[in-house]
């Protein structure tokens, strides 16, 4: 099973390769690095495990989100829209994407990728309200993170 991650505004997917990716600004410490001061310097975890891949925020500022929802963690499946601050991602599980020759994509397995993204300012991401309507975000009982 291959995972990537294709950003929404163009530009080279990035494949999961690892049981375990930390995403967010800090080079030093994450495998997948995204250069904007929106984003916390440790973001999220990817996990992936059986063909699939689970998301868990690490209580960052402005929040990850999956399909417009801010979650803490939760399942991504194919067609997801996974989003740290405004950096846009379409998530992919499967075979490869179609038209996307597979040395365009960078493998954070091999090396650290870092994403600059656009000059945006700081207040338009403000913390969501604590408060979720109900979504189509899959969310993970405590009782299965522990298993």
């Amino acid at each position: 099973m291959q995972a990537k991650l294709i950003p929404v505004d163009g530009g080279a997917a990035f494949t999961i390769n690892r049981d375990v990716t930390v995403v967010g600004r800090s080079s030093e410490l994450c495998d997948l690095t995204i250069q904007q001061g929106a984003i916390s310097k440790l973001q999220c975890l990817i996990a992936k495990t059986d063909g699939l891949l689970f998301i868990r925020d690490l209580a960052s500022t402005n929040g990850t989100k999956v399909n417009g929802q801010r979650v803490t963690r939760g399942a991504l499946l194919p067609g997801d829209e996974l989003t740290f601050a405004s950096v846009k991602f379409r998530v992919h599980l499967g075979p490869s994407v179609p038209g996307e020759e597979d040395e365009e994509a960078y493998s954070i397995d091999e090396e650290t990728v870092e994403i600059n993204a656009r000059d945006i300012p700081e207040e338009d991401f403000e913390p969501a309200d604590s408060a979720q309507s109900s979504s189509d975000v899959r969310l993970l009982s405590d009782d299965s993170a522990a298993s």
